[in-house]
């Protein structure tokens, strides 16, 4: 079996990570080449991005010895009080078994992407994918654009994995064959982000991540606290992100970044005031959150990472969701499903990670006073419950453990509403 990975940024490395295992060769086909650019499928690689604990255990799955690796190449291992929440300017309670990776995605990149290219029956092809091939209700090849030759080709393939991420045209190849299209959801956050590299000395000797976001008691809006992180990362430097909403989404400024930075918690103002910054702050704008529904799929065909959903960015679910959608392609294939049929076991699996990470992040951007829904049913009721257990989580070690165990999706979103959660916060409450 041939099987062709469209896309070579992180979901799609981890397709031919899990491919490599059943196929007898794995194609990845990537525009280009071994080093994708920031302009290219991925235009946010060059922001902060998070390895929540869910994926940091995929990863290390799939990888055995990865995060090791990473380290001796100085990225940053961050355990227990060096990784720190902030809602409303507050540090939340701490929690002794955190464990986060700081680095940047173009490094945690290059790390798969090695691992991946090593194995002996995934290589990869520098072209751009030009539509699919469809015949007796299967995938049967890919023509592709090679880049340097500028000619047409053709890859025959028993299995194709979508992972373009979301500017794929899978939609309209399909309809072009007369399949019908993906119904695509979108919730419309009109977030903007922008990113600046600090050269890291000795300041902040006992903080590897910093997290800081708006909550109930500023109404989720920056009265109290700018959101924003910061990531002790490789090259002995410092990656920090300040994100706004709407008219309030911040620029390449060096200035007025520091300035905003001096807004938010002590740790990102630490870094403003006695660190060097590299170059000018690179901003990002992301219109809308948006899930792709595909009900009815020609055999042999799959999709991961930002081409079936991508959610507002700032809770840093991206990378997770694609190890997890990863993870469910390999119980696909290691099902009696054979690959040349359509694959309804992976993506009920793969729709469940996008349920749980879509209920988690467009029910708190309705918090948001521009984000005008579309509202679920009891949604007010729904935020009071979410707003007195994010004011207990601030101060109860237990409720935010499982918080936190929600936000990283070791957990689903419900957790949060059990009984005993619920009665939990209840007695915290009542003895603030």
């Amino acid at each position: 079996m041939r099987a062709v990975v469209l896309g070579g940024s992180i979901a799609g490395l981890l397709a031919a990570r899990v491919l490599h295992e059943h196929a007898d060769e794995v194609v990845i086909l990537e525009p280009d080449g071994t080093c994708p650019r920031s302009s290219s499928g991925a235009p946010q690689r060059d922001q902060v991005h998070a390895l929540l604990a869910r994926g940091h255990d995929q990863l290390e799955r799939f990888f055995p010895g990865l995060t090791q690796q990473m380290v001796a190449d100085g990225a940053r291992l961050g355990t227990g009080g060096q990784v720190q929440f902030y809602v409303d300017g507050k540090l939340k309670a701490p929690l002794p078994h955190a464990r986060m990776v700081g680095a940047s995605r173009t490094f945690i990149e290059e790390h798969v992407r090695e691992r991946v290219l090593a194995l002996d029956n995934v290589r990869l092809v520098a072209g751009q994918a030009q539509g699919l091939r469809i015949r007796a209700d299967r995938v049967y090849a890919v023509p592709y654009r090679d880049v340097d030759s500028g000619q047409t080709a053709e890859l025959p393939a028993d299995f194709v994995a979508d992972a373009m991420g979301r500017s794929s045209r899978l939609g309209h190849w399909l309809e072009q064959q007369g399949w019908p299209a993906p119904r695509t959801e979108r919730m419309h956050i009109s977030l903007g982000y922008a990113t600046a590299r600090f050269h890291r000395g000795s300041e902040l000797p006992d903080t590897v991540i910093a997290h800081a976001t708006p909550g109930p008691a500023s109404n989720y809006l920056p009265a109290l606290c700018e959101p924003g992180a910061l990531a002790a990362v490789e090259d002995q430097r410092w990656d920090v992100v300040i994100a706004g909403y709407d008219d309030y989404r911040p620029g390449r400024d060096p200035d007025a970044f520091r300035a905003r930075m001096m807004r938010s918690v002590a740790p990102l103002q630490q870094v403003a005031q006695n660190c060097e910054m590299d170059g000018e702050p690179s901003t990002f704008h992301v219109r809308d959150s948006q899930r792709r529904h595909f009900t009815r799929l020609p055999g042999g065909l799959v999709v991961l990472g930002d081409a079936l959903a991508s959610v507002n960015p700032i809770y840093g679910q991206g990378m997770t969701m694609a190890a997890l959608q990863a993870d469910a392609l390999a119980r696909h294939l290691a099902s009696a499903t054979p690959a040349h049929q359509p694959a309804l076991y992976y993506f009920r699996r793969a729709t469940a990670v996008v349920d749980a990470a879509w209920q988690l992040s467009t029910t708190a951007d309705l918090a948001q006073p521009h984000v005008t829904g579309p509202y679920p049913f009891g949604y007010p009721l729904l935020r009071w419950v979410a707003d007195q257990i994010t004011r207990a989580s601030i101060v109860d070690p237990r409720v935010n453990s499982t918080f936190m165990d929600v936000v990283h999706m070791r957990r689903h979103p419900r957790a949060l509403s059990s009984p005993r959660v619920l009665l939990r916060t209840t007695r915290t409450l009542l003895t603030q």
